[in-house]
C-alpha cells in the first residue's frame, strides 16, 4: 500500500507545470497550423472571356502588346495543347469548376442569357472552391459568373457564387451582352426566329393584298392583322428596352449594386476589388479567381486603353487584360506572396470568329492555326490558352505539348489545398503536379469527349505507344459560306440536324501532324486507320458506360426567364434601377 502511494504522489502535478503544458500543446498545434498555411499555396486563377490562342505573344502573336501575360509563360509553363471542356461560356466554366464534362452535371447546353432562367449549377455539384474553402482557404470571384442565379424566388440565390464555396463575389451573375452597351445592338436576333418571321410575313402578306385588291379580304381581318403586327412589334421594342436592365447586373455577394451595369472602368474596378482582397487575404491561404468580362461582346477598354492598339476596340480590350494581370502580379510581389501562389490563366473557350458590331466592324480575335472558333468543337473553339507559374516549385520557361484540360485544374487545387478528392462521382480532370514539375513526361489523358450540347461530337486519342495525338469527328458544322471557317450566317454553330454534316465512318484527323484539321486521314495515308476508330469507339462505349441521368439544367424549360425569379434592386415602376457601387 505504502509503495502505492507513492507512485500516485509521483504522479501528482503542480498547477504552474499543468499550465506551461497546456501552453506549450497550444504553442505546438498553433505553430502546426501556420506551418500547413505556409506550406499551402495561395491560388491566383484568371479566366479571360472568348480570348484567342493567337491573341498573345507568348503564343506567336506579333501586333498585340501582353507583356504581363506573357512573363507568366517565361517565368512558369506553358500549356500549348490545353483544351476546354466545351466550347461556349457556361458549360465550359462549370467543368473548370467542378472537373467533370458537363454531360454529367446537367450543364450541357448552350449558355445562359437570362438572369431569370431557373436552371444553374446543381447545389450538389463540388467546385474546387468549396473544398479549398473547407481547408480554411479565404475564397473570391471577381467578374463573370454565368452559372445560374434563382430557383424559386428572386432572392433564395440556390446557384449563386456564395452557394458554391466563394465567400466573396463581386461581378456579374450573367455575363456581358451586346443588350448592355446601348446602340452596339441585341444577342436575341428575332429574325432568325421562323415562328416570328412567319407571323410578320402572314401579316405584311394580308395588309398587302388586300390594300392593293388582289385577293377579297375581309376588312376585319385586316385591321385585326394590322393591330396584331403593331403589337408584335411593340412587345419586341418594350423587350429589348429591358433587357438591360433584366440581365446586365453587378452584385457584391447577395446585393445589387449596380443595375444595368456600366462598362465604364468596369476591367479596373474588378481589379481593384482583386487587389483589395489579396491585401486583406495575404495573413491565410487564398484563392482567388478573376475571370474577366472581357473580351466578350460588346466590347469595351477604358479610355486609358482605347486606341492603344493595331487591332481596333478588342485590341483595347486585350492590352487592358494585360494590364489588370500586371497589377495582379505586382500585389503579389508587393505582399511578399509571389513565391508561394500558383497563379494560372486561360479562356473558357476559342475566340469568336463570327461577332461583328452594330455597324459590321469585325469584333474577334485570332485561334492562331487552329481551325473556327467558338461554339465549334474544332481546335479553335477549344484548344486555349494554358499558363500556370509557381516559382520555385515548377520550372521556368518550360513548354508542355502534351494534352492537358481546363478541368484539371479541379483536382490540381484540391491536392495542393491538402483537400481529398470526392470519391461518390467522377472526376474527369487529371492532377497537373507531375506533368509541371517533370516528374511525368506523358498526359494522364488519354482520351477526352467533345459535346456539343448533350451530343458526343468528337474523341481525342493520346495513344501510349506513339506521338501521335488523333482526333474523330462523329459530325461537323455545316460553315457558310462554305469555304470559310465560321457559320457567319448564325453568327454562331448550331448542333442541330439542319445544321451539321454526320459522318459515317467518322472523320480522323492526327492533330500531331495536322493541328490544323485540314485533310482527314484515311485507310490509305493511316495504315492503322481501322484499328484507331475500333479503340476510339471502344473508349466511347466506356465513357457512356460512365454517365448517369442528370436532370437538364440547360433545357427550354429552365432558360426561359420567369418574372418571379427576376433579380431587382428597387421597384419594378423604377426600373430596376440602381447605383450602390459609385
Amino acid at each position: 500500500m505504502a509503495q502505492g502511494r507513492v507512485e500516485m504522489r509521483s504522479l501528482r502535478v503542480s498547477p504552474l507545470a499543468l499550465v506551461q503544458v497546456l501552453v506549450l500543446v497550444l504553442v505546438l498545434d498553433l505553430n502546426l497550423v501556420w506551418s500547413l498555411d505556409t506550406q499551402r499555396p495561395n491560388f491566383v486563377l484568371m479566366m479571360v472571356d472568348d480570348l484567342g490562342i493567337g491573341d498573345l505573344g507568348c503564343y506567336g502573336n506579333k501586333t498585340l502588346k501582353t507583356p504581363h501575360v506573357d512573363s507568366l509563360a517565361s517565368d512558369g509553363v506553358k500549356l500549348t495543347h490545353h483544351i476546354a471542356a466545351a466550347p461556349l461560356c457556361t458549360p465550359s466554366r462549370a467543368a473548370f469548376l467542378t472537373g467533370r464534362y458537363p454531360i454529367r452535371t446537367g450543364m450541357m447546353g448552350g449558355a445562359f442569357v437570362f438572369n431569370a432562367a431557373s436552371g444553374g449549377l446543381p447545389q450538389s455539384e463540388l467546385t474546387f472552391a468549396s473544398i479549398a474553402q473547407e481547408q480554411g482557404y479565404e475564397t473570391a470571384l471577381i467578374g463573370k459568373w454565368h452559372l445560374g442565379l434563382n430557383c424559386e424566388s428572386s432572392s433564395d440565390h440556390c446557384h449563386h457564387p456564395n452557394k458554391h464555396g466563394f465567400k466573396y463575389f463581386y461581378g456579374s451573375p450573367m455575363t456581358n451582352l451586346r443588350d448592355c452597351r446601348p446602340g452596339h445592338g441585341t444577342v436575341f436576333q428575332f429574325q432568325k426566329y421562323l415562328p416570328i418571321k412567319t407571323a410578320v410575313t402572314i401579316l405584311i402578306a394580308t395588309i398587302i393584298v388586300y390594300y392593293f385588291g388582289l385577293l377579297p379580304v375581309p376588312r376585319f381581318l385586316v385591321v385585326g392583322a394590322s393591330w396584331l403586327a403593331v403589337l408584335i412589334a411593340c412587345l419586341v421594342a418594350v423587350f429589348l428596352f429591358a433587357v438591360p436592365y433584366m440581365n446586365c447586373i453587378l452584385m457584391r455577394n447577395g446585393e445589387i449594386v449596380e443595375q444595368p451595369f456600366s462598362t465604364l472602368n468596369l476591367t479596373q474596378r474588378m481589379t481593384r476589388e482583386a487587389v483589395d482582397f489579396m491585401e486583406r487575404s495575404s495573413g491565410r491561404p487564398f484563392l482567388l479567381f478573376v475571370s474577366y468580362l472581357q473580351v466578350h461582346t460588346a466590347l469595351f477598354a477604358s479610355s486609358d486603353f482605347r486606341g492603344s492598339s493595331a487591332h481596333g476596340i478588342y485590341g483595347d480590350a486585350v492590352q487592358e487584360v494585360d494590364w489588370s494581370v500586371g497589377q495582379i502580379l505586382q500585389t503579389l510581389e508587393r505582399l511578399g506572396l509571389s513565391q508561394n501562389t500558383v497563379v494560372y490563366l486561360t479562356s473558357d473557350q476559342g475566340a469568336h470568329l463570327e461577332e461583328v458590331s452594330a455597324t459590321g466592324e469585325r469584333h474577334g480575335g485570332s485561334n492562331g492555326i487552329y481551325k473556327a472558333g467558338k461554339a465549334t468543337n474544332f481546335e479553335g473553339g477549344i484548344r486555349v490558352p494554358g499558363l500556370i507559374r509557381w516559382p520555385g516549385k515548377i520550372p521556368k520557361g518550360l513548354e508542355i505539348h502534351e494534352p492537358t484540360s481546363n478541368m484539371d485544374l479541379f483536382p490540381t487545387v484540391v491536392q495542393l489545398s491538402g483537400g481529398q478528392l470526392p470519391q461518390d462521382r467522377v472526376i474527369d480532370g487529371r492532377p497537373l503536379l507531375d506533368l509541371l514539375s517533370g516528374t511525368s513526361q506523358s498526359s494522364d489523358h488519354e482520351f477526352m469527349f467533345h459535346y456539343c450540347r448533350s451530343s458526343l461530337q468528337a474523341v481525342r486519342w493520346r495513344p501510349k505507344h506513339r506521338s501521335s495525338v488523333f482526333k474523330m469527328f462523329y459530325f461537323t458544322p455545316n460553315f457558310f459560306p462554305v469555304n470559310s471557317s465560321g457559320c457567319f450566317h448564325t453568327l454562331v454553330c448550331f448542333c442541330s440536324s439542319n445544321y451539321i454534316t454526320t459522318h459515317n465512318p467518322p472523320l480522323l484527323y492526327d492533330l500531331t501532324l495536322d493541328p490544323s484539321e485540314s485533310t482527314p486521314l484515311s485507310p490509305g495515308s493511316e495504315p492503322d486507320y481501322h484499328d484507331i476508330v475500333r479503340t476510339m469507339e471502344r473508349a466511347v462505349r466506356g465513357h457512356r458506360d460512365s454517365l448517369r441521368p442528370r436532370d437538364n439544367e440547360m433545357s427550354a424549360g429552365k432558360m426561359l426567364p420567369k418574372p418571379w425569379l427576376q433579380p431587382c434592386c428597387s421597384s419594378v415602376t423604377q426600373l430596376c434601377q440602381c447605383d450602390k457601387d459609385t
